[in-house]
C-alpha cells in the first residue's frame, strides 16, 4: 500500500510539473515595508479643506514633492436660492452656497502655493451616492484639472447606502476619460481594493485603475500582489487613525495630527514622470485552480492543488479526460478535476477491474 502510494504521488507531482504549476507563495518587495523611512521615496501631503496648514513651515520638508486636495465631494448642492422656500431654507441655501465659494477659493488658492513652490498637484472626488455622471461634470467643474495634474476617485467602502456603488464608480471613471482622455486613480482601503481585486472579473475598470491605497500598517508585505495590482501607486500611511502627540509614522511640519501623509516607493523625479497618470494597467490572465487525483485498486485517493496563471482561457491536457465549470462571480477561476485512466497511468488491467 506504501508503494503505490507513493507512485500515484509521484504521478500527480509529475503532471503538475509538466503543467508549469508552482506551490510556492510570491511575496513582494522591500518597498512594503516602511518605504516612508527611505529618503530617496517621495512624500505626498493630501488635505481637505478644513486641514490647517502653515505653508512656509511645510515646504521646509524637502521630502514633500506632492500636494492632493479634496476638491468635490458627492453630488452639487443647489444653490437656487428664490421662491418661495418655507422659513429658512433661503438662508441656508445661502449659507451652502458661501461654504461652497470660500472652499473652492481656498482650493485655487492652495493649487497656486503648490505648483508655484514646484510642487505636484492633484485633486480628489469625495464619491457618494447619486447619479455618477453628474458627480463626474461636478468635481471637473470644481477641480478644472490641468493636464499634469493627477485626478481621484475617493471610493471609502463598498456599501451602496453609504458611498458610490462599484458600478457607479466605473461609471464616474468612465466619465471622466470621455472628459478629459484621462481615466482618474483609485483611493480606497484595504477591504474594499482587496473585494475589488477578488472580484475584477465583475469590476474590470476598477480593477485596472491605479491604486492609492489607505492602510495604516508598517508591512503590507503579505496583502500584495492583488488582482491586477501588482503594488502601490500611492501609499496613504498616515493620518489621525495611527499619529498623535506621542507617536507618528512621519510629521509634516506646519501641520497637525489629522493630516494625511503618502509615500510613492520612487524618487520625486520618477514620480513626476508618471504623476499625471490616465492610462489603465494591464489586465492579467485568468487564473487556473488544477485539483488532480489517481486510485490505484482499492487504495486510498490521492490529490494535488496548485495554481497558475494561463496567457490564454483554455488548456490541453494530454492523454486525461478533465471537467471544469467556472462562474462569472469568481474572477474567471477555472477548476478542473483531472482523472488520470488506470491503463494510462501503467497500472495492471487487473487492478482496473476491482
Amino acid at each position: 500500500m506504501e508503494k503505490r502510494g507513493l507512485s500515484i504521488w509521484g504521478m500527480i507531482l509529475r503532471l503538475a510539473a509538466l503543467m508549469g504549476l508552482t506551490f510556492a507563495a510570491v511575496h513582494v518587495h522591500a518597498r512594503d515595508l516602511e518605504p516612508w523611512k527611505q529618503r530617496q521615496n517621495a512624500i505626498i501631503v493630501d488635505a481637505y479643506e478644513l486641514n490647517s496648514i502653515d505653508w512656509e513651515a511645510m515646504l521646509k520638508d524637502k521630502r514633500i514633492v506632492g500636494f492632493i486636495a479634496k476638491a468635490s465631494d458627492g453630488l452639487p448642492e443647489s444653490f437656487s436660492c428664490t421662491g418661495d422656500h418655507g422659513g429658512d431654507t433661503v438662508a441656508h441655501c445661502k449659507t451652502m452656497w458661501r461654504k461652497y465659494a470660500v472652499s473652492r477659493e481656498l482650493y485655487q488658492t492652495r493649487r497656486m502655493i503648490a505648483r508655484s513652490h514646484g510642487l505636484l498637484w492633484g485633486a480628489y472626488h469625495l464619491a457618494r451616492p447619486g447619479n455618477p455622471v453628474d458627480q463626474a461634470n461636478h468635481f471637473l467643474d470644481y477641480a478644472d484639472p490641468r493636464d499634469d495634474e493627477v485626478m481621484v476617485l475617493d471610493l471609502e467602502g463598498i456599501d451602496p447606502e453609504k458611498f458610490m456603488s462599484l458600478e457607479d464608480a466605473a461609471i464616474f471613471a468612465g466619465h471622466i476619460r470621455a472628459r478629459t482622455g484621462r481615466y482618474p486613480i483609485l483611493y480606497t482601503n484595504h477591504i474594499t481594493a482587496k473585494y475589488i481585486a477578488a472580484n475584477r472579473y465583475k469590476h474590470r475598470l476598477l480593477s485596472r485603475l491605479p491604486l492609492w491605497y489607505a492602510r495604516y500598517k508598517p508591512d503590507i508585505r503579505t496583502v500584495f500582489p492583488m488582482g491586477n495590482w501588482d503594488s502601490y501607486a500611492l501609499w496613504q500611511f498616515s493620518s489621525s487613525h495611527n499619529c498623535g502627540k506621542r507617536r507618528c509614522p512621519y510629521r509634516v511640519p506646519g501641520t497637525l495630527n489629522d493630516i494625511d501623509v503618502n509615500v510613492a516607493a520612487m524618487s520625486a523625479s520618477a514620480l513626476k514622470a508618471v504623476w499625471a497618470q490616465g492610462a489603465l494597467l494591464p489586465e492579467k490572465p485568468p487564473v487556473l485552480t488544477v485539483v488532480a487525483s489517481a486510485t490505484r485498486g482499492t487504495a486510498p485517493a490521492a490529490s494535488a492543488k496548485a495554481v497558475v496563471s494561463l496567457d490564454r482561457p483554455a488548456f490541453l491536457v494530454s492523454r486525461a479526460t478533465a471537467a471544469s465549470k467556472s462562474g462569472s462571480g469568481v474572477d474567471m477561476t477555472v477548476t478542473g478535476s483531472i482523472a488520470v485512466k488506470a491503463a494510462e497511468a501503467h497500472l495492471p488491467h487487473q487492478a482496473e477491474r476491482r
